[in-house]
């Protein structure tokens, strides 16, 4: 499995949402700014969060983009999932409901399984929150996330 440049900039965008949640709307520019990503790429991104329920837009003036919910209340794993789909490195292990005409014979499954469940444990207990803590422990004026 590996994380694509859009898995890493929706995790990126929803944590400066989080840095910097005053209740007020933050342009998508400003967040490019600050991220140093292209204002037309977190436009894409953002549409999909959107959709998902997980940033509320205003637009005008003082439109932008602000969290729909507490910085806890989202995980790393929703936001990574929504963006990238599966995060299983097989397909034979992203369902329960396992179809694979080799499923009882096979010794591979085993480690995959165990591969999706060490993903999954970490990126669903971790939350925004937590990388908000992460990101005032390295100092808060360090936007590189």
């Amino acid at each position: 499995m590996k994380i694509s440049t859009k898995g890493r900039y929706a995790l990126r965008l929803m944590l400066d949402l989080a840095i910097n949640n005053t209740g007020e709307f933050i342009t998508i520019k400003s967040i490019a700014g600050r991220q140093e990503i292209s204002d037309k790429y977190l436009e894409q991104i953002i549409t999909l969060l959107s959709r998902a329920g997980y940033v509320k837009s205003s637009r005008g003036a003082q439109g932008g983009y602000r969290l729909t919910k507490e910085p806890k209340e989202y995980t790393v794993g929703m936001i990574l999932k929504l963006i990238e789909g599966s995060l299983a490195p097989v397909s034979c292990v992203e369902e329960e409901d396992n179809d694979c005409n080799r499923y009882g014979s096979c010794a591979t499954l085993f480690v995959y399984q165990k591969i999706n469940e060490a993903v999954n444990n970490v990126v669903d207990n971790i939350t925004l929150e937590d990388l908000v803590e992460r990101h005032r422990e390295l100092g808060e004026n360090n936007y590189v996330i």
